[in-house]
């Protein structure tokens, strides 16, 4: 064997970009992607209601690390009291800066940069003539995962792609919470490439000191699209967003000093 032939057989295989796929792959990819937004979702009565269906669902996936974290999270989902649910889900999310949903905090922190980010991930969802019709922000994982799951694996990831880190320290607070829905974000992350040592380090210093910060304030930016202290104006008609984007005080923080509540959420 030549030189040129053994270190051939010494290189893995890449691995298969999701752009390779079979048409019933991205199918199968789209409904993770899917079924990942709908559990991130607030468990509000709808949703509750639809359990025995989300976790059928699940069960019908073909095998995958991604369906069988979906399987261990639907154990849980589906054989919890809503009201416990409801409890739980507004503690991790969202009286906890280290496991919020909205991703650009993760990359951004509340500065100018972030609303700049928020205004561009607008203007991608309209490029494709896509509508949330959530009221959400367009950086929480929800509408992002929908997003991803109605547009495809190039485009509609980019933006999964683009704030993995962020996805990686929500998941790894949600461990250290001992949270089921740690399970449905390493269902979100073993559909994206793998971590970097780079990406390891930066979510280490990114718990260790939190997200960017400045003492300036935060000046609307042309067009009214973001109009901070946390209100986001969405470029059609929507119904309210919450009421601050920003994530709240940690959970040993004294909760009547968070900024909202559930109740001025949903």
């Amino acid at each position: 064997m030549n030189p040129l032939q053994a270190v051939r057989t010494r290189i893995r295989p890449a691995a298969r970009r999701p752009a390779d796929l079979t048409p019933e792959e991205r199918e199968t990819r789209g409904l993770l992607l899917r079924l990942c937004s709908l559990l991130l979702q607030y468990p509000d009565d709808e949703l509750a209601a639809a359990r025995a269906v989300l976790g059928s669902s699940v069960r019908a996936l073909p095998d995958s690390a991604a369906a069988a974290e979906l399987a261990a999270f639907t154990e849980w989902f589906t054989a919890t009291d809503p009201d416990d649910m409801r409890r739980h889900y507004v503690e991790v999310f969202d009286l906890r800066r280290k496991s919020s949903l909205y991703l650009t905090y993760y990359l951004h922190g509340d500065t100018r940069r972030r609303g700049m980010a928020l205004l561009t991930l607008a203007q991608c969802y309209r490029a494709t003539g896509w509508e949330s019709g959530s009221g959400e922000l367009p950086d929480h994982l929800p509408v992002v995962l929908e997003y991803a799951a109605l547009t495809g694996t190039a485009a509609g990831e980019a933006p999964l792609r683009r704030h993995r880190r962020g996805l990686e320290l929500i998941r790894r607070s949600l461990g250290a919470a001992d949270s089921p829905y740690e399970h449905v974000l390493a269902a979100v992350l073993s559909l994206l490439p793998p971590a970097t040592d780079a990406d390891l380090r930066a979510v280490a210093e990114l718990a260790a000191a939190g997200p960017p910060a400045e003492d300036v304030g935060m000046d609307p930016f042309d067009g009214g699209v973001f109009a901070p202290p946390g209100t986001f104006t969405p470029p059609v008609p929507a119904p309210p967003t919450r009421a601050v984007p920003a994530p709240a005080a940690d959970a040993s923080a004294d909760p009547s000093t968070a900024p909202t509540s559930r109740e001025n959420l949903r």
